[in-house]
């Protein structure tokens, strides 16, 4: 074999390595922030669940709740109120003149706050799911965090709480140094490295995403 030949399928081989490196370099990352996006929005669905949930037992107990457990206690087994619609709206009518009119009637009824959300569509997590509510996704089960205080805001008590899940835990099976990059990356934006809703400092129900 002519050695410029020979030199011809190195030089080729080489490029396709090259291409090769070049395209694992480019899309590492890629996959990284897809798979990392992913994983959030289900951490973050679940924060948003439990956000709404404290808010139906701040409304019965004047106060948020500090435990994971007692918290999904109550979705199943508290009381709360809830107003219900009795017949049927005309076509010819608003609701409002349906009440008006005698059709339609509404009362107020107590009923358990899963019902409360499930029937008012509030949940984001299936109802069959709402047991596992409480475990961060891909943490091999790890549970959020929560905590729940009462804060003097100018003279006036004000209830506070907050959820938590620290990026460790939901990236977990992730490679390593992409996740510790990210959290450093976070961090020096001075934000909590992970996902959270509430903070029991302040008076606020946001979640960090929003």
């Amino acid at each position: 074999m002519k050695r410029r030949t020979i030199f011809s399928i190195v030089l080729i081989v080489g490029i396709v390595a090259l291409a090769i490196v070049l395209y694992t370099s480019i899309m590492r990352p890629v996959k990284f922030d897809a798979e990392y996006n992913s994983r959030s929005t289900e951490v973050i669905n679940k924060l948003k669940d439990i956000r709404t949930i404290q808010e139906a037992f701040k409304s019965t107990n004047g106060r948020f709740c500090g435990d994971i457990d007692s918290l999904l206690v109550f979705l199943e087994t508290g009381k709360v109120n809830m107003v219900k619609k009795f017949g049927v709206v005309p076509d010819s009518l608003t609701e409002a003149q349906a009440i008006k009119a005698g059709i339609v009637k509404r009362d107020t009824i107590t009923v358990n706050p899963l019902v409360k959300l499930t029937e008012e569509k509030l949940l984001i997590t299936a109802k069959k799911e709402i047991k596992n509510l409480k475990f961060i996704p891909y943490s091999d089960g790890k549970i959020f965090e929560l905590k729940a205080d009462v804060i003097d805001r100018g003279g006036i008590m004000v209830p506070t709480f907050e959820a938590t899940a620290e990026i460790m835990t939901y990236t977990k099976g992730m490679d390593e140094q992409d996740v510790i990059n990210r959290k450093a990356e976070i961090i020096a934006k001075d934000r909590y490295p992970g996902w959270k809703v509430g903070d029991v400092t302040q008076p606020i129900t946001d979640g960090n995403w929003e």
